[in-house]
């Protein structure tokens, strides 16, 4: 593991757009609200219920955890998810994140007119279409007559990589470079990143969901321990990690394999 300054200057090097700051940030409704706004071009939206890494099951197949889920006061609920590394098929994960969402929030018996309207936001530090907009926004479409099928479903694929000089661009900045903030644009999201960053108390915080995840991570590894062994559950839990956008050297130190392996994974 880690010495404590060690993780100290890792928690300084940190920004929203990786994992364990966002999920700290998060807990704060008025963070959620905010980035809403820019992204959703809604200056009055409001978020009523926000919770940071939830938990949703599938009972027939994978279960995930969402960066963030929050509901709106007009009955919006929206998945927030974060992304560094671009090592999946992230729009299958979108579409999958969207129809456990849906699955979780709908009660038996509740006909289709009023299932809830469902956002799924992905924000990356690329640009997952590669036509050079900071922002897309996703909706079926019928191919022979070009017209919008409302379902009540919207994909928004955000990304840090293409500056545009808009309002959302500027947030970005301050979610991906380390000395950035914006205080008379994005106050909460600039108190709140300098809090995590600066702060002891802030640092100290964001090392308690560092072990809490360590933990939960431990913990499936002790499930799967018993069939697969020891070193392969190091594997996983550094898989788990690296997902999390934790660098390459942390995670070597966490679990106790090499760079070189962790960088291969």
């Amino acid at each position: 593991m880690p010495t404590k300054k060690e993780f100290e200057e890792y928690a300084k090097g940190l920004n929203p757009i990786d994992d364990l700051m966002f999920a700290k940030m998060a807990e704060n409704r008025e963070f959620c609200e905010e980035i809403l706004r820019v992204i959703l071009d809604d200056d009055k939206l409001i978020v009523t219920e926000n919770i940071p890494q939830c938990k949703l099951g599938n009972l027939h197949g994978r279960s995930i955890i969402m960066d963030a889920k929050c509901i709106t006061e007009d009955g919006r609920h929206i998945n927030i998810e974060v992304q560094k590394a671009d090592n999946d098929d992230h729009l299958r994960r979108v579409r999958y994140n969207g129809a456990v969402l849906t699955t979780n929030i709908t009660k038996t018996g509740t006909k289709f007119e009023s299932i809830p309207d469902v956002f799924i936001i992905f924000i990356s530090t690329f640009d997952i279409f590669e036509y050079g907009l900071p922002l897309y926004h996703v909706k079926k479409v019928v191919i022979e007559t070009g017209q919008v099928v409302e379902d009540g479903l919207t994909e928004i694929y955000a990304n840090a990589v293409i500056d545009n000089g808009s309002k959302f661009s500027k947030l970005m900045r301050v979610f991906t470079e380390n000395d950035t903030y914006n205080a008379e644009e994005f106050p909460v999201t600039s108190e709140i990143k300098a809090r995590f960053k600066l702060d002891k108390g802030g640092v100290i915080k964001m090392d308690e969901t560092l072990q809490k995840w360590m933990r939960e991570s431990e913990k499936r590894g002790e499930k799967r321990g018993e069939k697969r062994g020891a070193e392969n559950e190091k594997f996983k839990i550094a898989g788990d990690l690296k997902k999390r956008g934790f660098t390459t050297n942390l995670i070597a130190e966490i679990t106790g394999l090499s760079e070189v392996a962790v960088a291969a994974l």
